[in-house]
């Protein structure tokens, strides 16, 4: 009897070991998905960072060429796009969605005739998406 038992053990070790071994792979591809879709998050949020940087540079230099904050907006909204797309983070989302809202807002007061927008709520919503990606 105990010569059965042997093997019966050794297929249950054998089974929990294959057991062990698929939830262990499973939990560190997941927890790497959750990584890239982080990286990629701040990525895409210092890519907009940069992007707000050229707003507000194009902001000042609207007598000039008002086209440079259209596209400057432009860029902006495509990076939004790109995270949105990556994230099903609810704070992500929220961040993303009130920077949208702000960059709509500027594009109004541009396209209403106002040469000098206020960016801040811009950059303060840029800020906030970063927060959200890095913590």
């Amino acid at each position: 009897m105990s010569a059965s038992r042997r093997p019966r053990r050794g297929r249950v070790t054998a089974i929990a070991a294959a057991v062990a071994t698929v939830v262990l792979t499973a939990g560190l591809t997941t927890g790497c998905d959750a990584v890239d879709k982080a990286l990629d998050c701040v990525q895409t949020a210092d890519t907009i960072a940069d992007s707000v940087t050229d707003l507000q540079q194009a902001v000042e230099n609207a007598a000039n060429d008002p086209s440079q904050a259209d596209a400057s907006l432009d860029s902006i909204e495509k990076n939004l796009r790109t995270i949105g797309d990556k994230t099903d983070d609810a704070d992500v989302n929220k961040a993303v969605d009130n920077l949208t809202e702000a960059v709509d807002n500027v594009r109004t007061a541009i396209q209403d005739g106002d040469r000098t927008p206020d960016v801040s709520p811009v950059t303060d919503a840029a800020g906030e998406l970063t927060k959200v990606c890095t913590s």
